[in-house]
């Protein structure tokens, strides 16, 4: 009779290829940090010291989650093997960081690193990896703040809306109200809608939470592109209403408008913003099923 035992050169097959594959990530992870470690402690700086990219931190801390949540699929995807098409990403990713220093252009610097990142996740686990890992790897753009020039074309237009918001609502209940571009003049001050009222911070923290929120909570795709979009109006909006909310605030007591209570007025209105992301998906999921119950 023939022998059906497994021959022990076999049988370890499986497991070195996993050690093989796993200590050529650390080493390459391990590189590529290094490569990039002036890039990542500035960017860390940033999200330290800057408002608007407070969320920052909680971004590759929650990509990473995720990429372990999906672990076992990862190594399995990764045992298929790589492709050398990744090395050509690494490298047109060294390259994009070469004209960033060359040029002082922070944006594509950071970039640069999320490139390198995927194509060395490429290079030794192959497309199927990234294909696991694409979800991950799109969260990581949210820690990387929006280039200047852009960032300049859309606060001001969000500053003119809040402030026009603001202005409406304010005459509608009985104060008056001037507005000049970005400034209300009420009885008793001047408020300025400046930068840090645009809403940006809002709509940036809210677009991220919005995907992680989709990802945790509803197994459908579509949902996570759903809800990202939905959390642009509700952030803009709901920044009207804090500009609102701030004019009447300052009309009663005028300290009210600034400092402890006017950062504590930002928090409320982002929690309400929060949950209205919530309400708009059960309200988007009650229509998807009476849609789908209504096929049946």
């Amino acid at each position: 009779m023939a022998s059906t035992e497994t021959s022990p050169q076999l049988a370890s097959a499986p497991d070195s290829q996993f050690r093989f594959t796993l200590i050529s990530i650390l080493w390459f992870g391990a590189l590529l940090f290094a490569a990039y470690w002036p890039v990542l402690t500035r960017l860390f700086n940033q999200w330290m010291n800057d408002e608007d990219m407070g969320h920052g931190l909680f971004v590759p801390v929650i990509a990473s989650y995720i990429a372990w949540q999906r672990r076992d699929k990862v190594l399995a995807a990764a045992a298929k093997g790589g492709s050398w098409l990744g090395l050509v990403v690494v490298l047109y990713g060294a390259l994009q960081l070469l004209v960033a220093t060359l040029g002082a252009e922070l944006f594509l610097a950071r970039t640069a690193f999320i490139i390198s990142l995927a194509g060395a996740l490429l290079l030794l686990g192959g497309m199927a990896t990234i294909r696991v890992l694409a979800f991950s790897l799109f969260l990581l753009l949210f820690m990387v703040p929006i280039p200047a020039i852009i960032y300049n074309q859309i606060t001001l237009p969000l500053q003119l809306f809040a402030s026009s918001v603001a202005e409406t609502a304010l005459n509608l209940i009985g104060i008056p109200v001037l507005r000049e571009g970005n400034i209300l003049e009420l009885p008793s001050q001047r408020l300025s809608v400046v930068e840090a009222c645009s809403g940006i911070r809002s709509l940036l923290s809210l677009s991220f939470l919005s995907l992680v929120y989709a990802y945790f909570f509803d197994e459908k795709k579509w949902m996570r592109a759903v809800l990202l979009v939905a959390a642009i109006p509700i952030a803009i909006i709901t920044n009207a209403s804090r500009v609102t909310i701030t004019g009447i605030l300052s009309e009663y007591k005028r300290e009210w408008a600034d400092g402890f209570f006017h950062t504590a007025e930002g928090w409320i209105m982002f929690m309400v913003a929060l949950a209205a992301l919530v309400i708009t998906h059960r309200i988007i999921n009650a229509v998807y099923h009476r849609v789908r119950e209504g096929e049946s």
